[in-house]
């Protein structure tokens, strides 16, 4: 097991991260926002998987230990708040709708601490009052794989973490794993909060996303993810992330989301 690093300050920066880079187990005593201005992020917590396409970001609060890993080339920016200060009154990682203007916000007041140190001016201390606004009424999505605790679900969970597309019903993987699908489904709602159906569709939206980033085509993606047609998934991606799949390849991502150097 990796040591896990204690970083007391969490940073405010943008950095970029390669395809496939990871970020090892750390916490801070402060709390973090993490956002992906172009890439996915996926940030690992003891309690499970997060992921942040470019409409998203993470919520980190002070004391959780994380871990990141790029998919796609990744324009990383990260947001530290103190302990003190928490716009969103949330003890537990969150993942949070990110609009055009919380977007800018987040991009203007990284871009100005990497290039310069920090300073007390009045432009930026109106700068980050607006994004502490505009954080507290982000809404909050639910883009998030928990992590199971029960050996059987545990089994079922990676047989289909190995292959999102296979469309085994509960029953039929519980014969493999010796439960029945009356108790995975007990267990699904209560070890991971969510039924059969939602988690395995998150699970294949995760996949989508870090296939996308690849610059994977979209039906192939479908295929790959279990989706009976490219217009199912692009109907099941739409309504979950507010775009269509296009929009999160890197061909259509603006390369101007981070310096580079």
């Amino acid at each position: 097991m990796k040591e896990i690093r204690h970083e007391p300050v969490a940073p405010t920066r943008t950095q970029w991260l390669a395809s496939g880079a990871a970020i090892d187990p750390h916490r801070h005593d402060d709390h973090q926002i993490v956002y992906a201005g172009r890439g996915v992020l996926a940030v690992t917590t003891t309690t499970g998987l997060w992921i942040a396409p470019a409409t998203r970001a993470i919520w980190v609060p002070a004391g959780t230990v994380h871990a990141h890993q790029a998919h796609g080339e990744l324009a990383l920016h990260l947001v530290g708040l103190p302990a003190s200060e928490n716009p969103l009154n949330l003890a537990e990682p969150a993942v949070l709708t990110v609009g055009p203007l919380l977007r800018e916000l987040i991009l203007a007041h990284t871009h100005a601490h990497t290039d310069a140190p920090p300073d007390d001016s009045p432009e930026r201390a109106r700068l980050r009052a607006v994004l502490l606004d505009q954080l507290r009424v982000s809404p909050q999505q639910p883009v998030h794989l928990p992590t199971p605790g029960s050996p059987q679900l545990k089994a079922v969970c990676e047989i289909l973490r190995a292959n999102p597309a296979d469309s085994r019903t509960l029953p039929a993987l519980g014969r493999e794993v010796g439960a029945s699908d009356r108790t995975l489904s007990r267990l699904f709602k209560a070890d991971l909060g969510m039924t059969f159906p939602q988690w395995r569709t998150q699970l294949r939206l995760y996949r989508a996303l870090v296939l996308l980033a690849e610059d994977t085509p979209v039906t192939t993606v479908a295929h790959r993810c279990g989706w009976s047609s490219a217009s199912a998934f692009i109907d099941v991606f739409r309504r979950s992330f507010g775009h269509t799949p296009g929009a999160h390849q890197p061909r259509s991502q603006s390369v101007s989301a981070c310096p580079k150097g």
